[in-house]
């Protein structure tokens, strides 16, 4: 993790592997085609996201396998368990776009993991964290108001998509 306890591309890669296991035990090539697919799906194929090895998981004892044939599937560890839950009780950076848009889907795939108190917690933080960056898009806009062009509607479109994230995050504080 950084230092402001965001987290770093291969956290977000463990982050998605453990999320899955931790539904149901999956063979390894299935794992590895889900974390491939997902995250493609959200920041398109980048290398930067797709370093980390699922063999890794098993070394650091983070997932085993069901039993002792070769083909076993995999399937989350208690210590597994605990790593997901700190992966998902971990900030987010702005803007959130790249690897900080895969973190908060995979918070938002995942977030049922939590318990109730600890889903609060991270919808708080999500909601200061996206006011924070309507906060810096209000004030890029002031800045280049008079500037020609297209920014400016750019930066409205921008901050719409801000404000209906607060929003929606709002809404589901107010459901817990």
């Amino acid at each position: 993790m950084y230092r402001d306890n965001t987290l770093i591309p291969t956290e977000a890669i463990r982050l998605a592997a453990l999320g899955y296991l931790a539904s149901a035990p999956a063979p390894y090539a299935d794992v590895a085609a889900e974390v491939r697919q997902f995250t493609g799906r959200i920041v398109g194929p980048s290398l930067e996201v797709l370093g980390t090895s699922i063999e890794l998981l098993r070394y650091e004892g983070l997932v085993e396998p069901v039993d002792d044939t070769d083909d076993s599937p995999l399937q989350i560890t208690e210590a597994g368990r605990l790593e997901l839950i700190s992966l998902l009780r971990s900030n987010v950076r702005t803007p959130v776009d790249g690897v900080n848009k895969l973190i908060l889907a995979l918070k938002m795939r995942y977030l049922h993991m939590l318990d109730p108190a600890a889903q609060g917690e991270q919808i708080d933080m999500l909601l200061d964290m996206s006011r924070t960056e309507l906060v810096r898009l209000d004030d890029l806009a002031d800045r280049y108001r008079n500037e020609p062009g297209h920014f400016r509607a750019w930066l409205v479109h921008d901050r719409g998509q801000v404000r209906a994230r607060i929003d929606w995050l709002a809404g589901l504080r107010g459901t817990r």
